[in-house]
C-alpha cells in the first residue's frame, strides 16, 4: 500500500464514512456534527465550549503519513479542561471509528482513567501494559475492569471486547486498540 497524505479530501471522506457507519449502528450525533462552515460562522459565543474544548470531528494519522494503518476518525462529544473553570469536566467522551487494520499509537495517560466501549460492529482488541513511576513499561500482573468485573492480566495481554462490552483502563496503563480482523468494518481504499 502506498502512503498517501492526509489531505482535505481524505479528511472529508473519512468524516462522511464515519457518519454512515455511526448511523448504521444507530449512534446518534449532536446537530453540530453536521454543521457547515457557514453554520460555524453564524454560531455565537453560546457555542464557545464546543470551540474551546475542541469538540467535534478529528481525523489524524498521528504524523505517521499512513492513515490506513496508524490513524483515527473520531468525534469528541465532551471534553473538559481542568485549567479553565468554565469547563470543569474531568472526563472526555469520544466516538471512535475503529476499522480493521487501523490503529492508534500505543500510549498512556498519567492521571486519566479511560473507558473503551464497543458500541457495535466487530470485536475490538485492546493491548494493555502498566507503566512504573519512571514511565517505563512494567512486567507482572495487574487488574482492570471489564463490564464491572475485575480481571487479572499479565503485562502485554490483549482483551477482546465484543459489541456491547466495555473496559475501564486505569491511569498509567499503556493501551493500543484496533478492530479484530474478520469481525467488523474494514477501511479498504483509504
Amino acid at each position: 500500500m502506498s502512503l498517501l497524505p492526509l489531505n482535505r479530501a481524505r479528511v472529508e471522506e473519512s468524516v462522511a464514512r464515519a457518519k454512515i457507519v455511526f448511523a448504521h449502528f444507530q449512534v446518534n450525533l449532536p446537530p453540530f456534527a453536521f454543521w457547515t462552515v457557514d453554520d460555524w460562522d453564524r454560531a455565537g459565543v453560546e457555542y464557545d465550549e464546543i470551540r474551546h474544548c475542541m469538540l467535534g470531528w478529528d481525523v489524524t494519522d498521528f504524523g505517521s503519513q499512513d492513515f490506513a494503518r496508524i490513524g483515527r476518525t473520531l468525534f469528541t462529544l465532551r471534553n473538559g479542561n481542568l485549567h479553565d473553570p468554565r469547563y470543569p469536566k474531568t472526563y472526555a467522551e469520544k466516538l471512535i471509528l475503529d476499522p480493521e487494520g487501523q490503529r492508534a499509537p500505543a500510549h498512556f495517560h498519567r492521571s486519566k482513567r479511560e473507558d473503551i466501549i464497543n458500541r457495535g460492529g466487530g470485536n475490538i482488541l485492546v493491548q494493555l501494559t502498566p507503566v512504573g513511576p519512571d514511565d517505563q513499561p512494567t512486567t507482572g500482573r495487574f487488574h482492570v475492569q471489564v463490564d464491572g468485573c475485575r480481571r487479572e492480566l499479565n503485562a502485554g495481554d490483549v482483551v477482546r471486547l465484543r459489541p456491547g462490552e466495555s473496559l475501564c483502563i486505569p491511569p498509567r496503563t499503556i493501551h493500543q486498540f484496533w478492530g479484530e480482523e474478520g469481525t467488523g468494518y474494514r477501511i479498504d481504499g483509504v
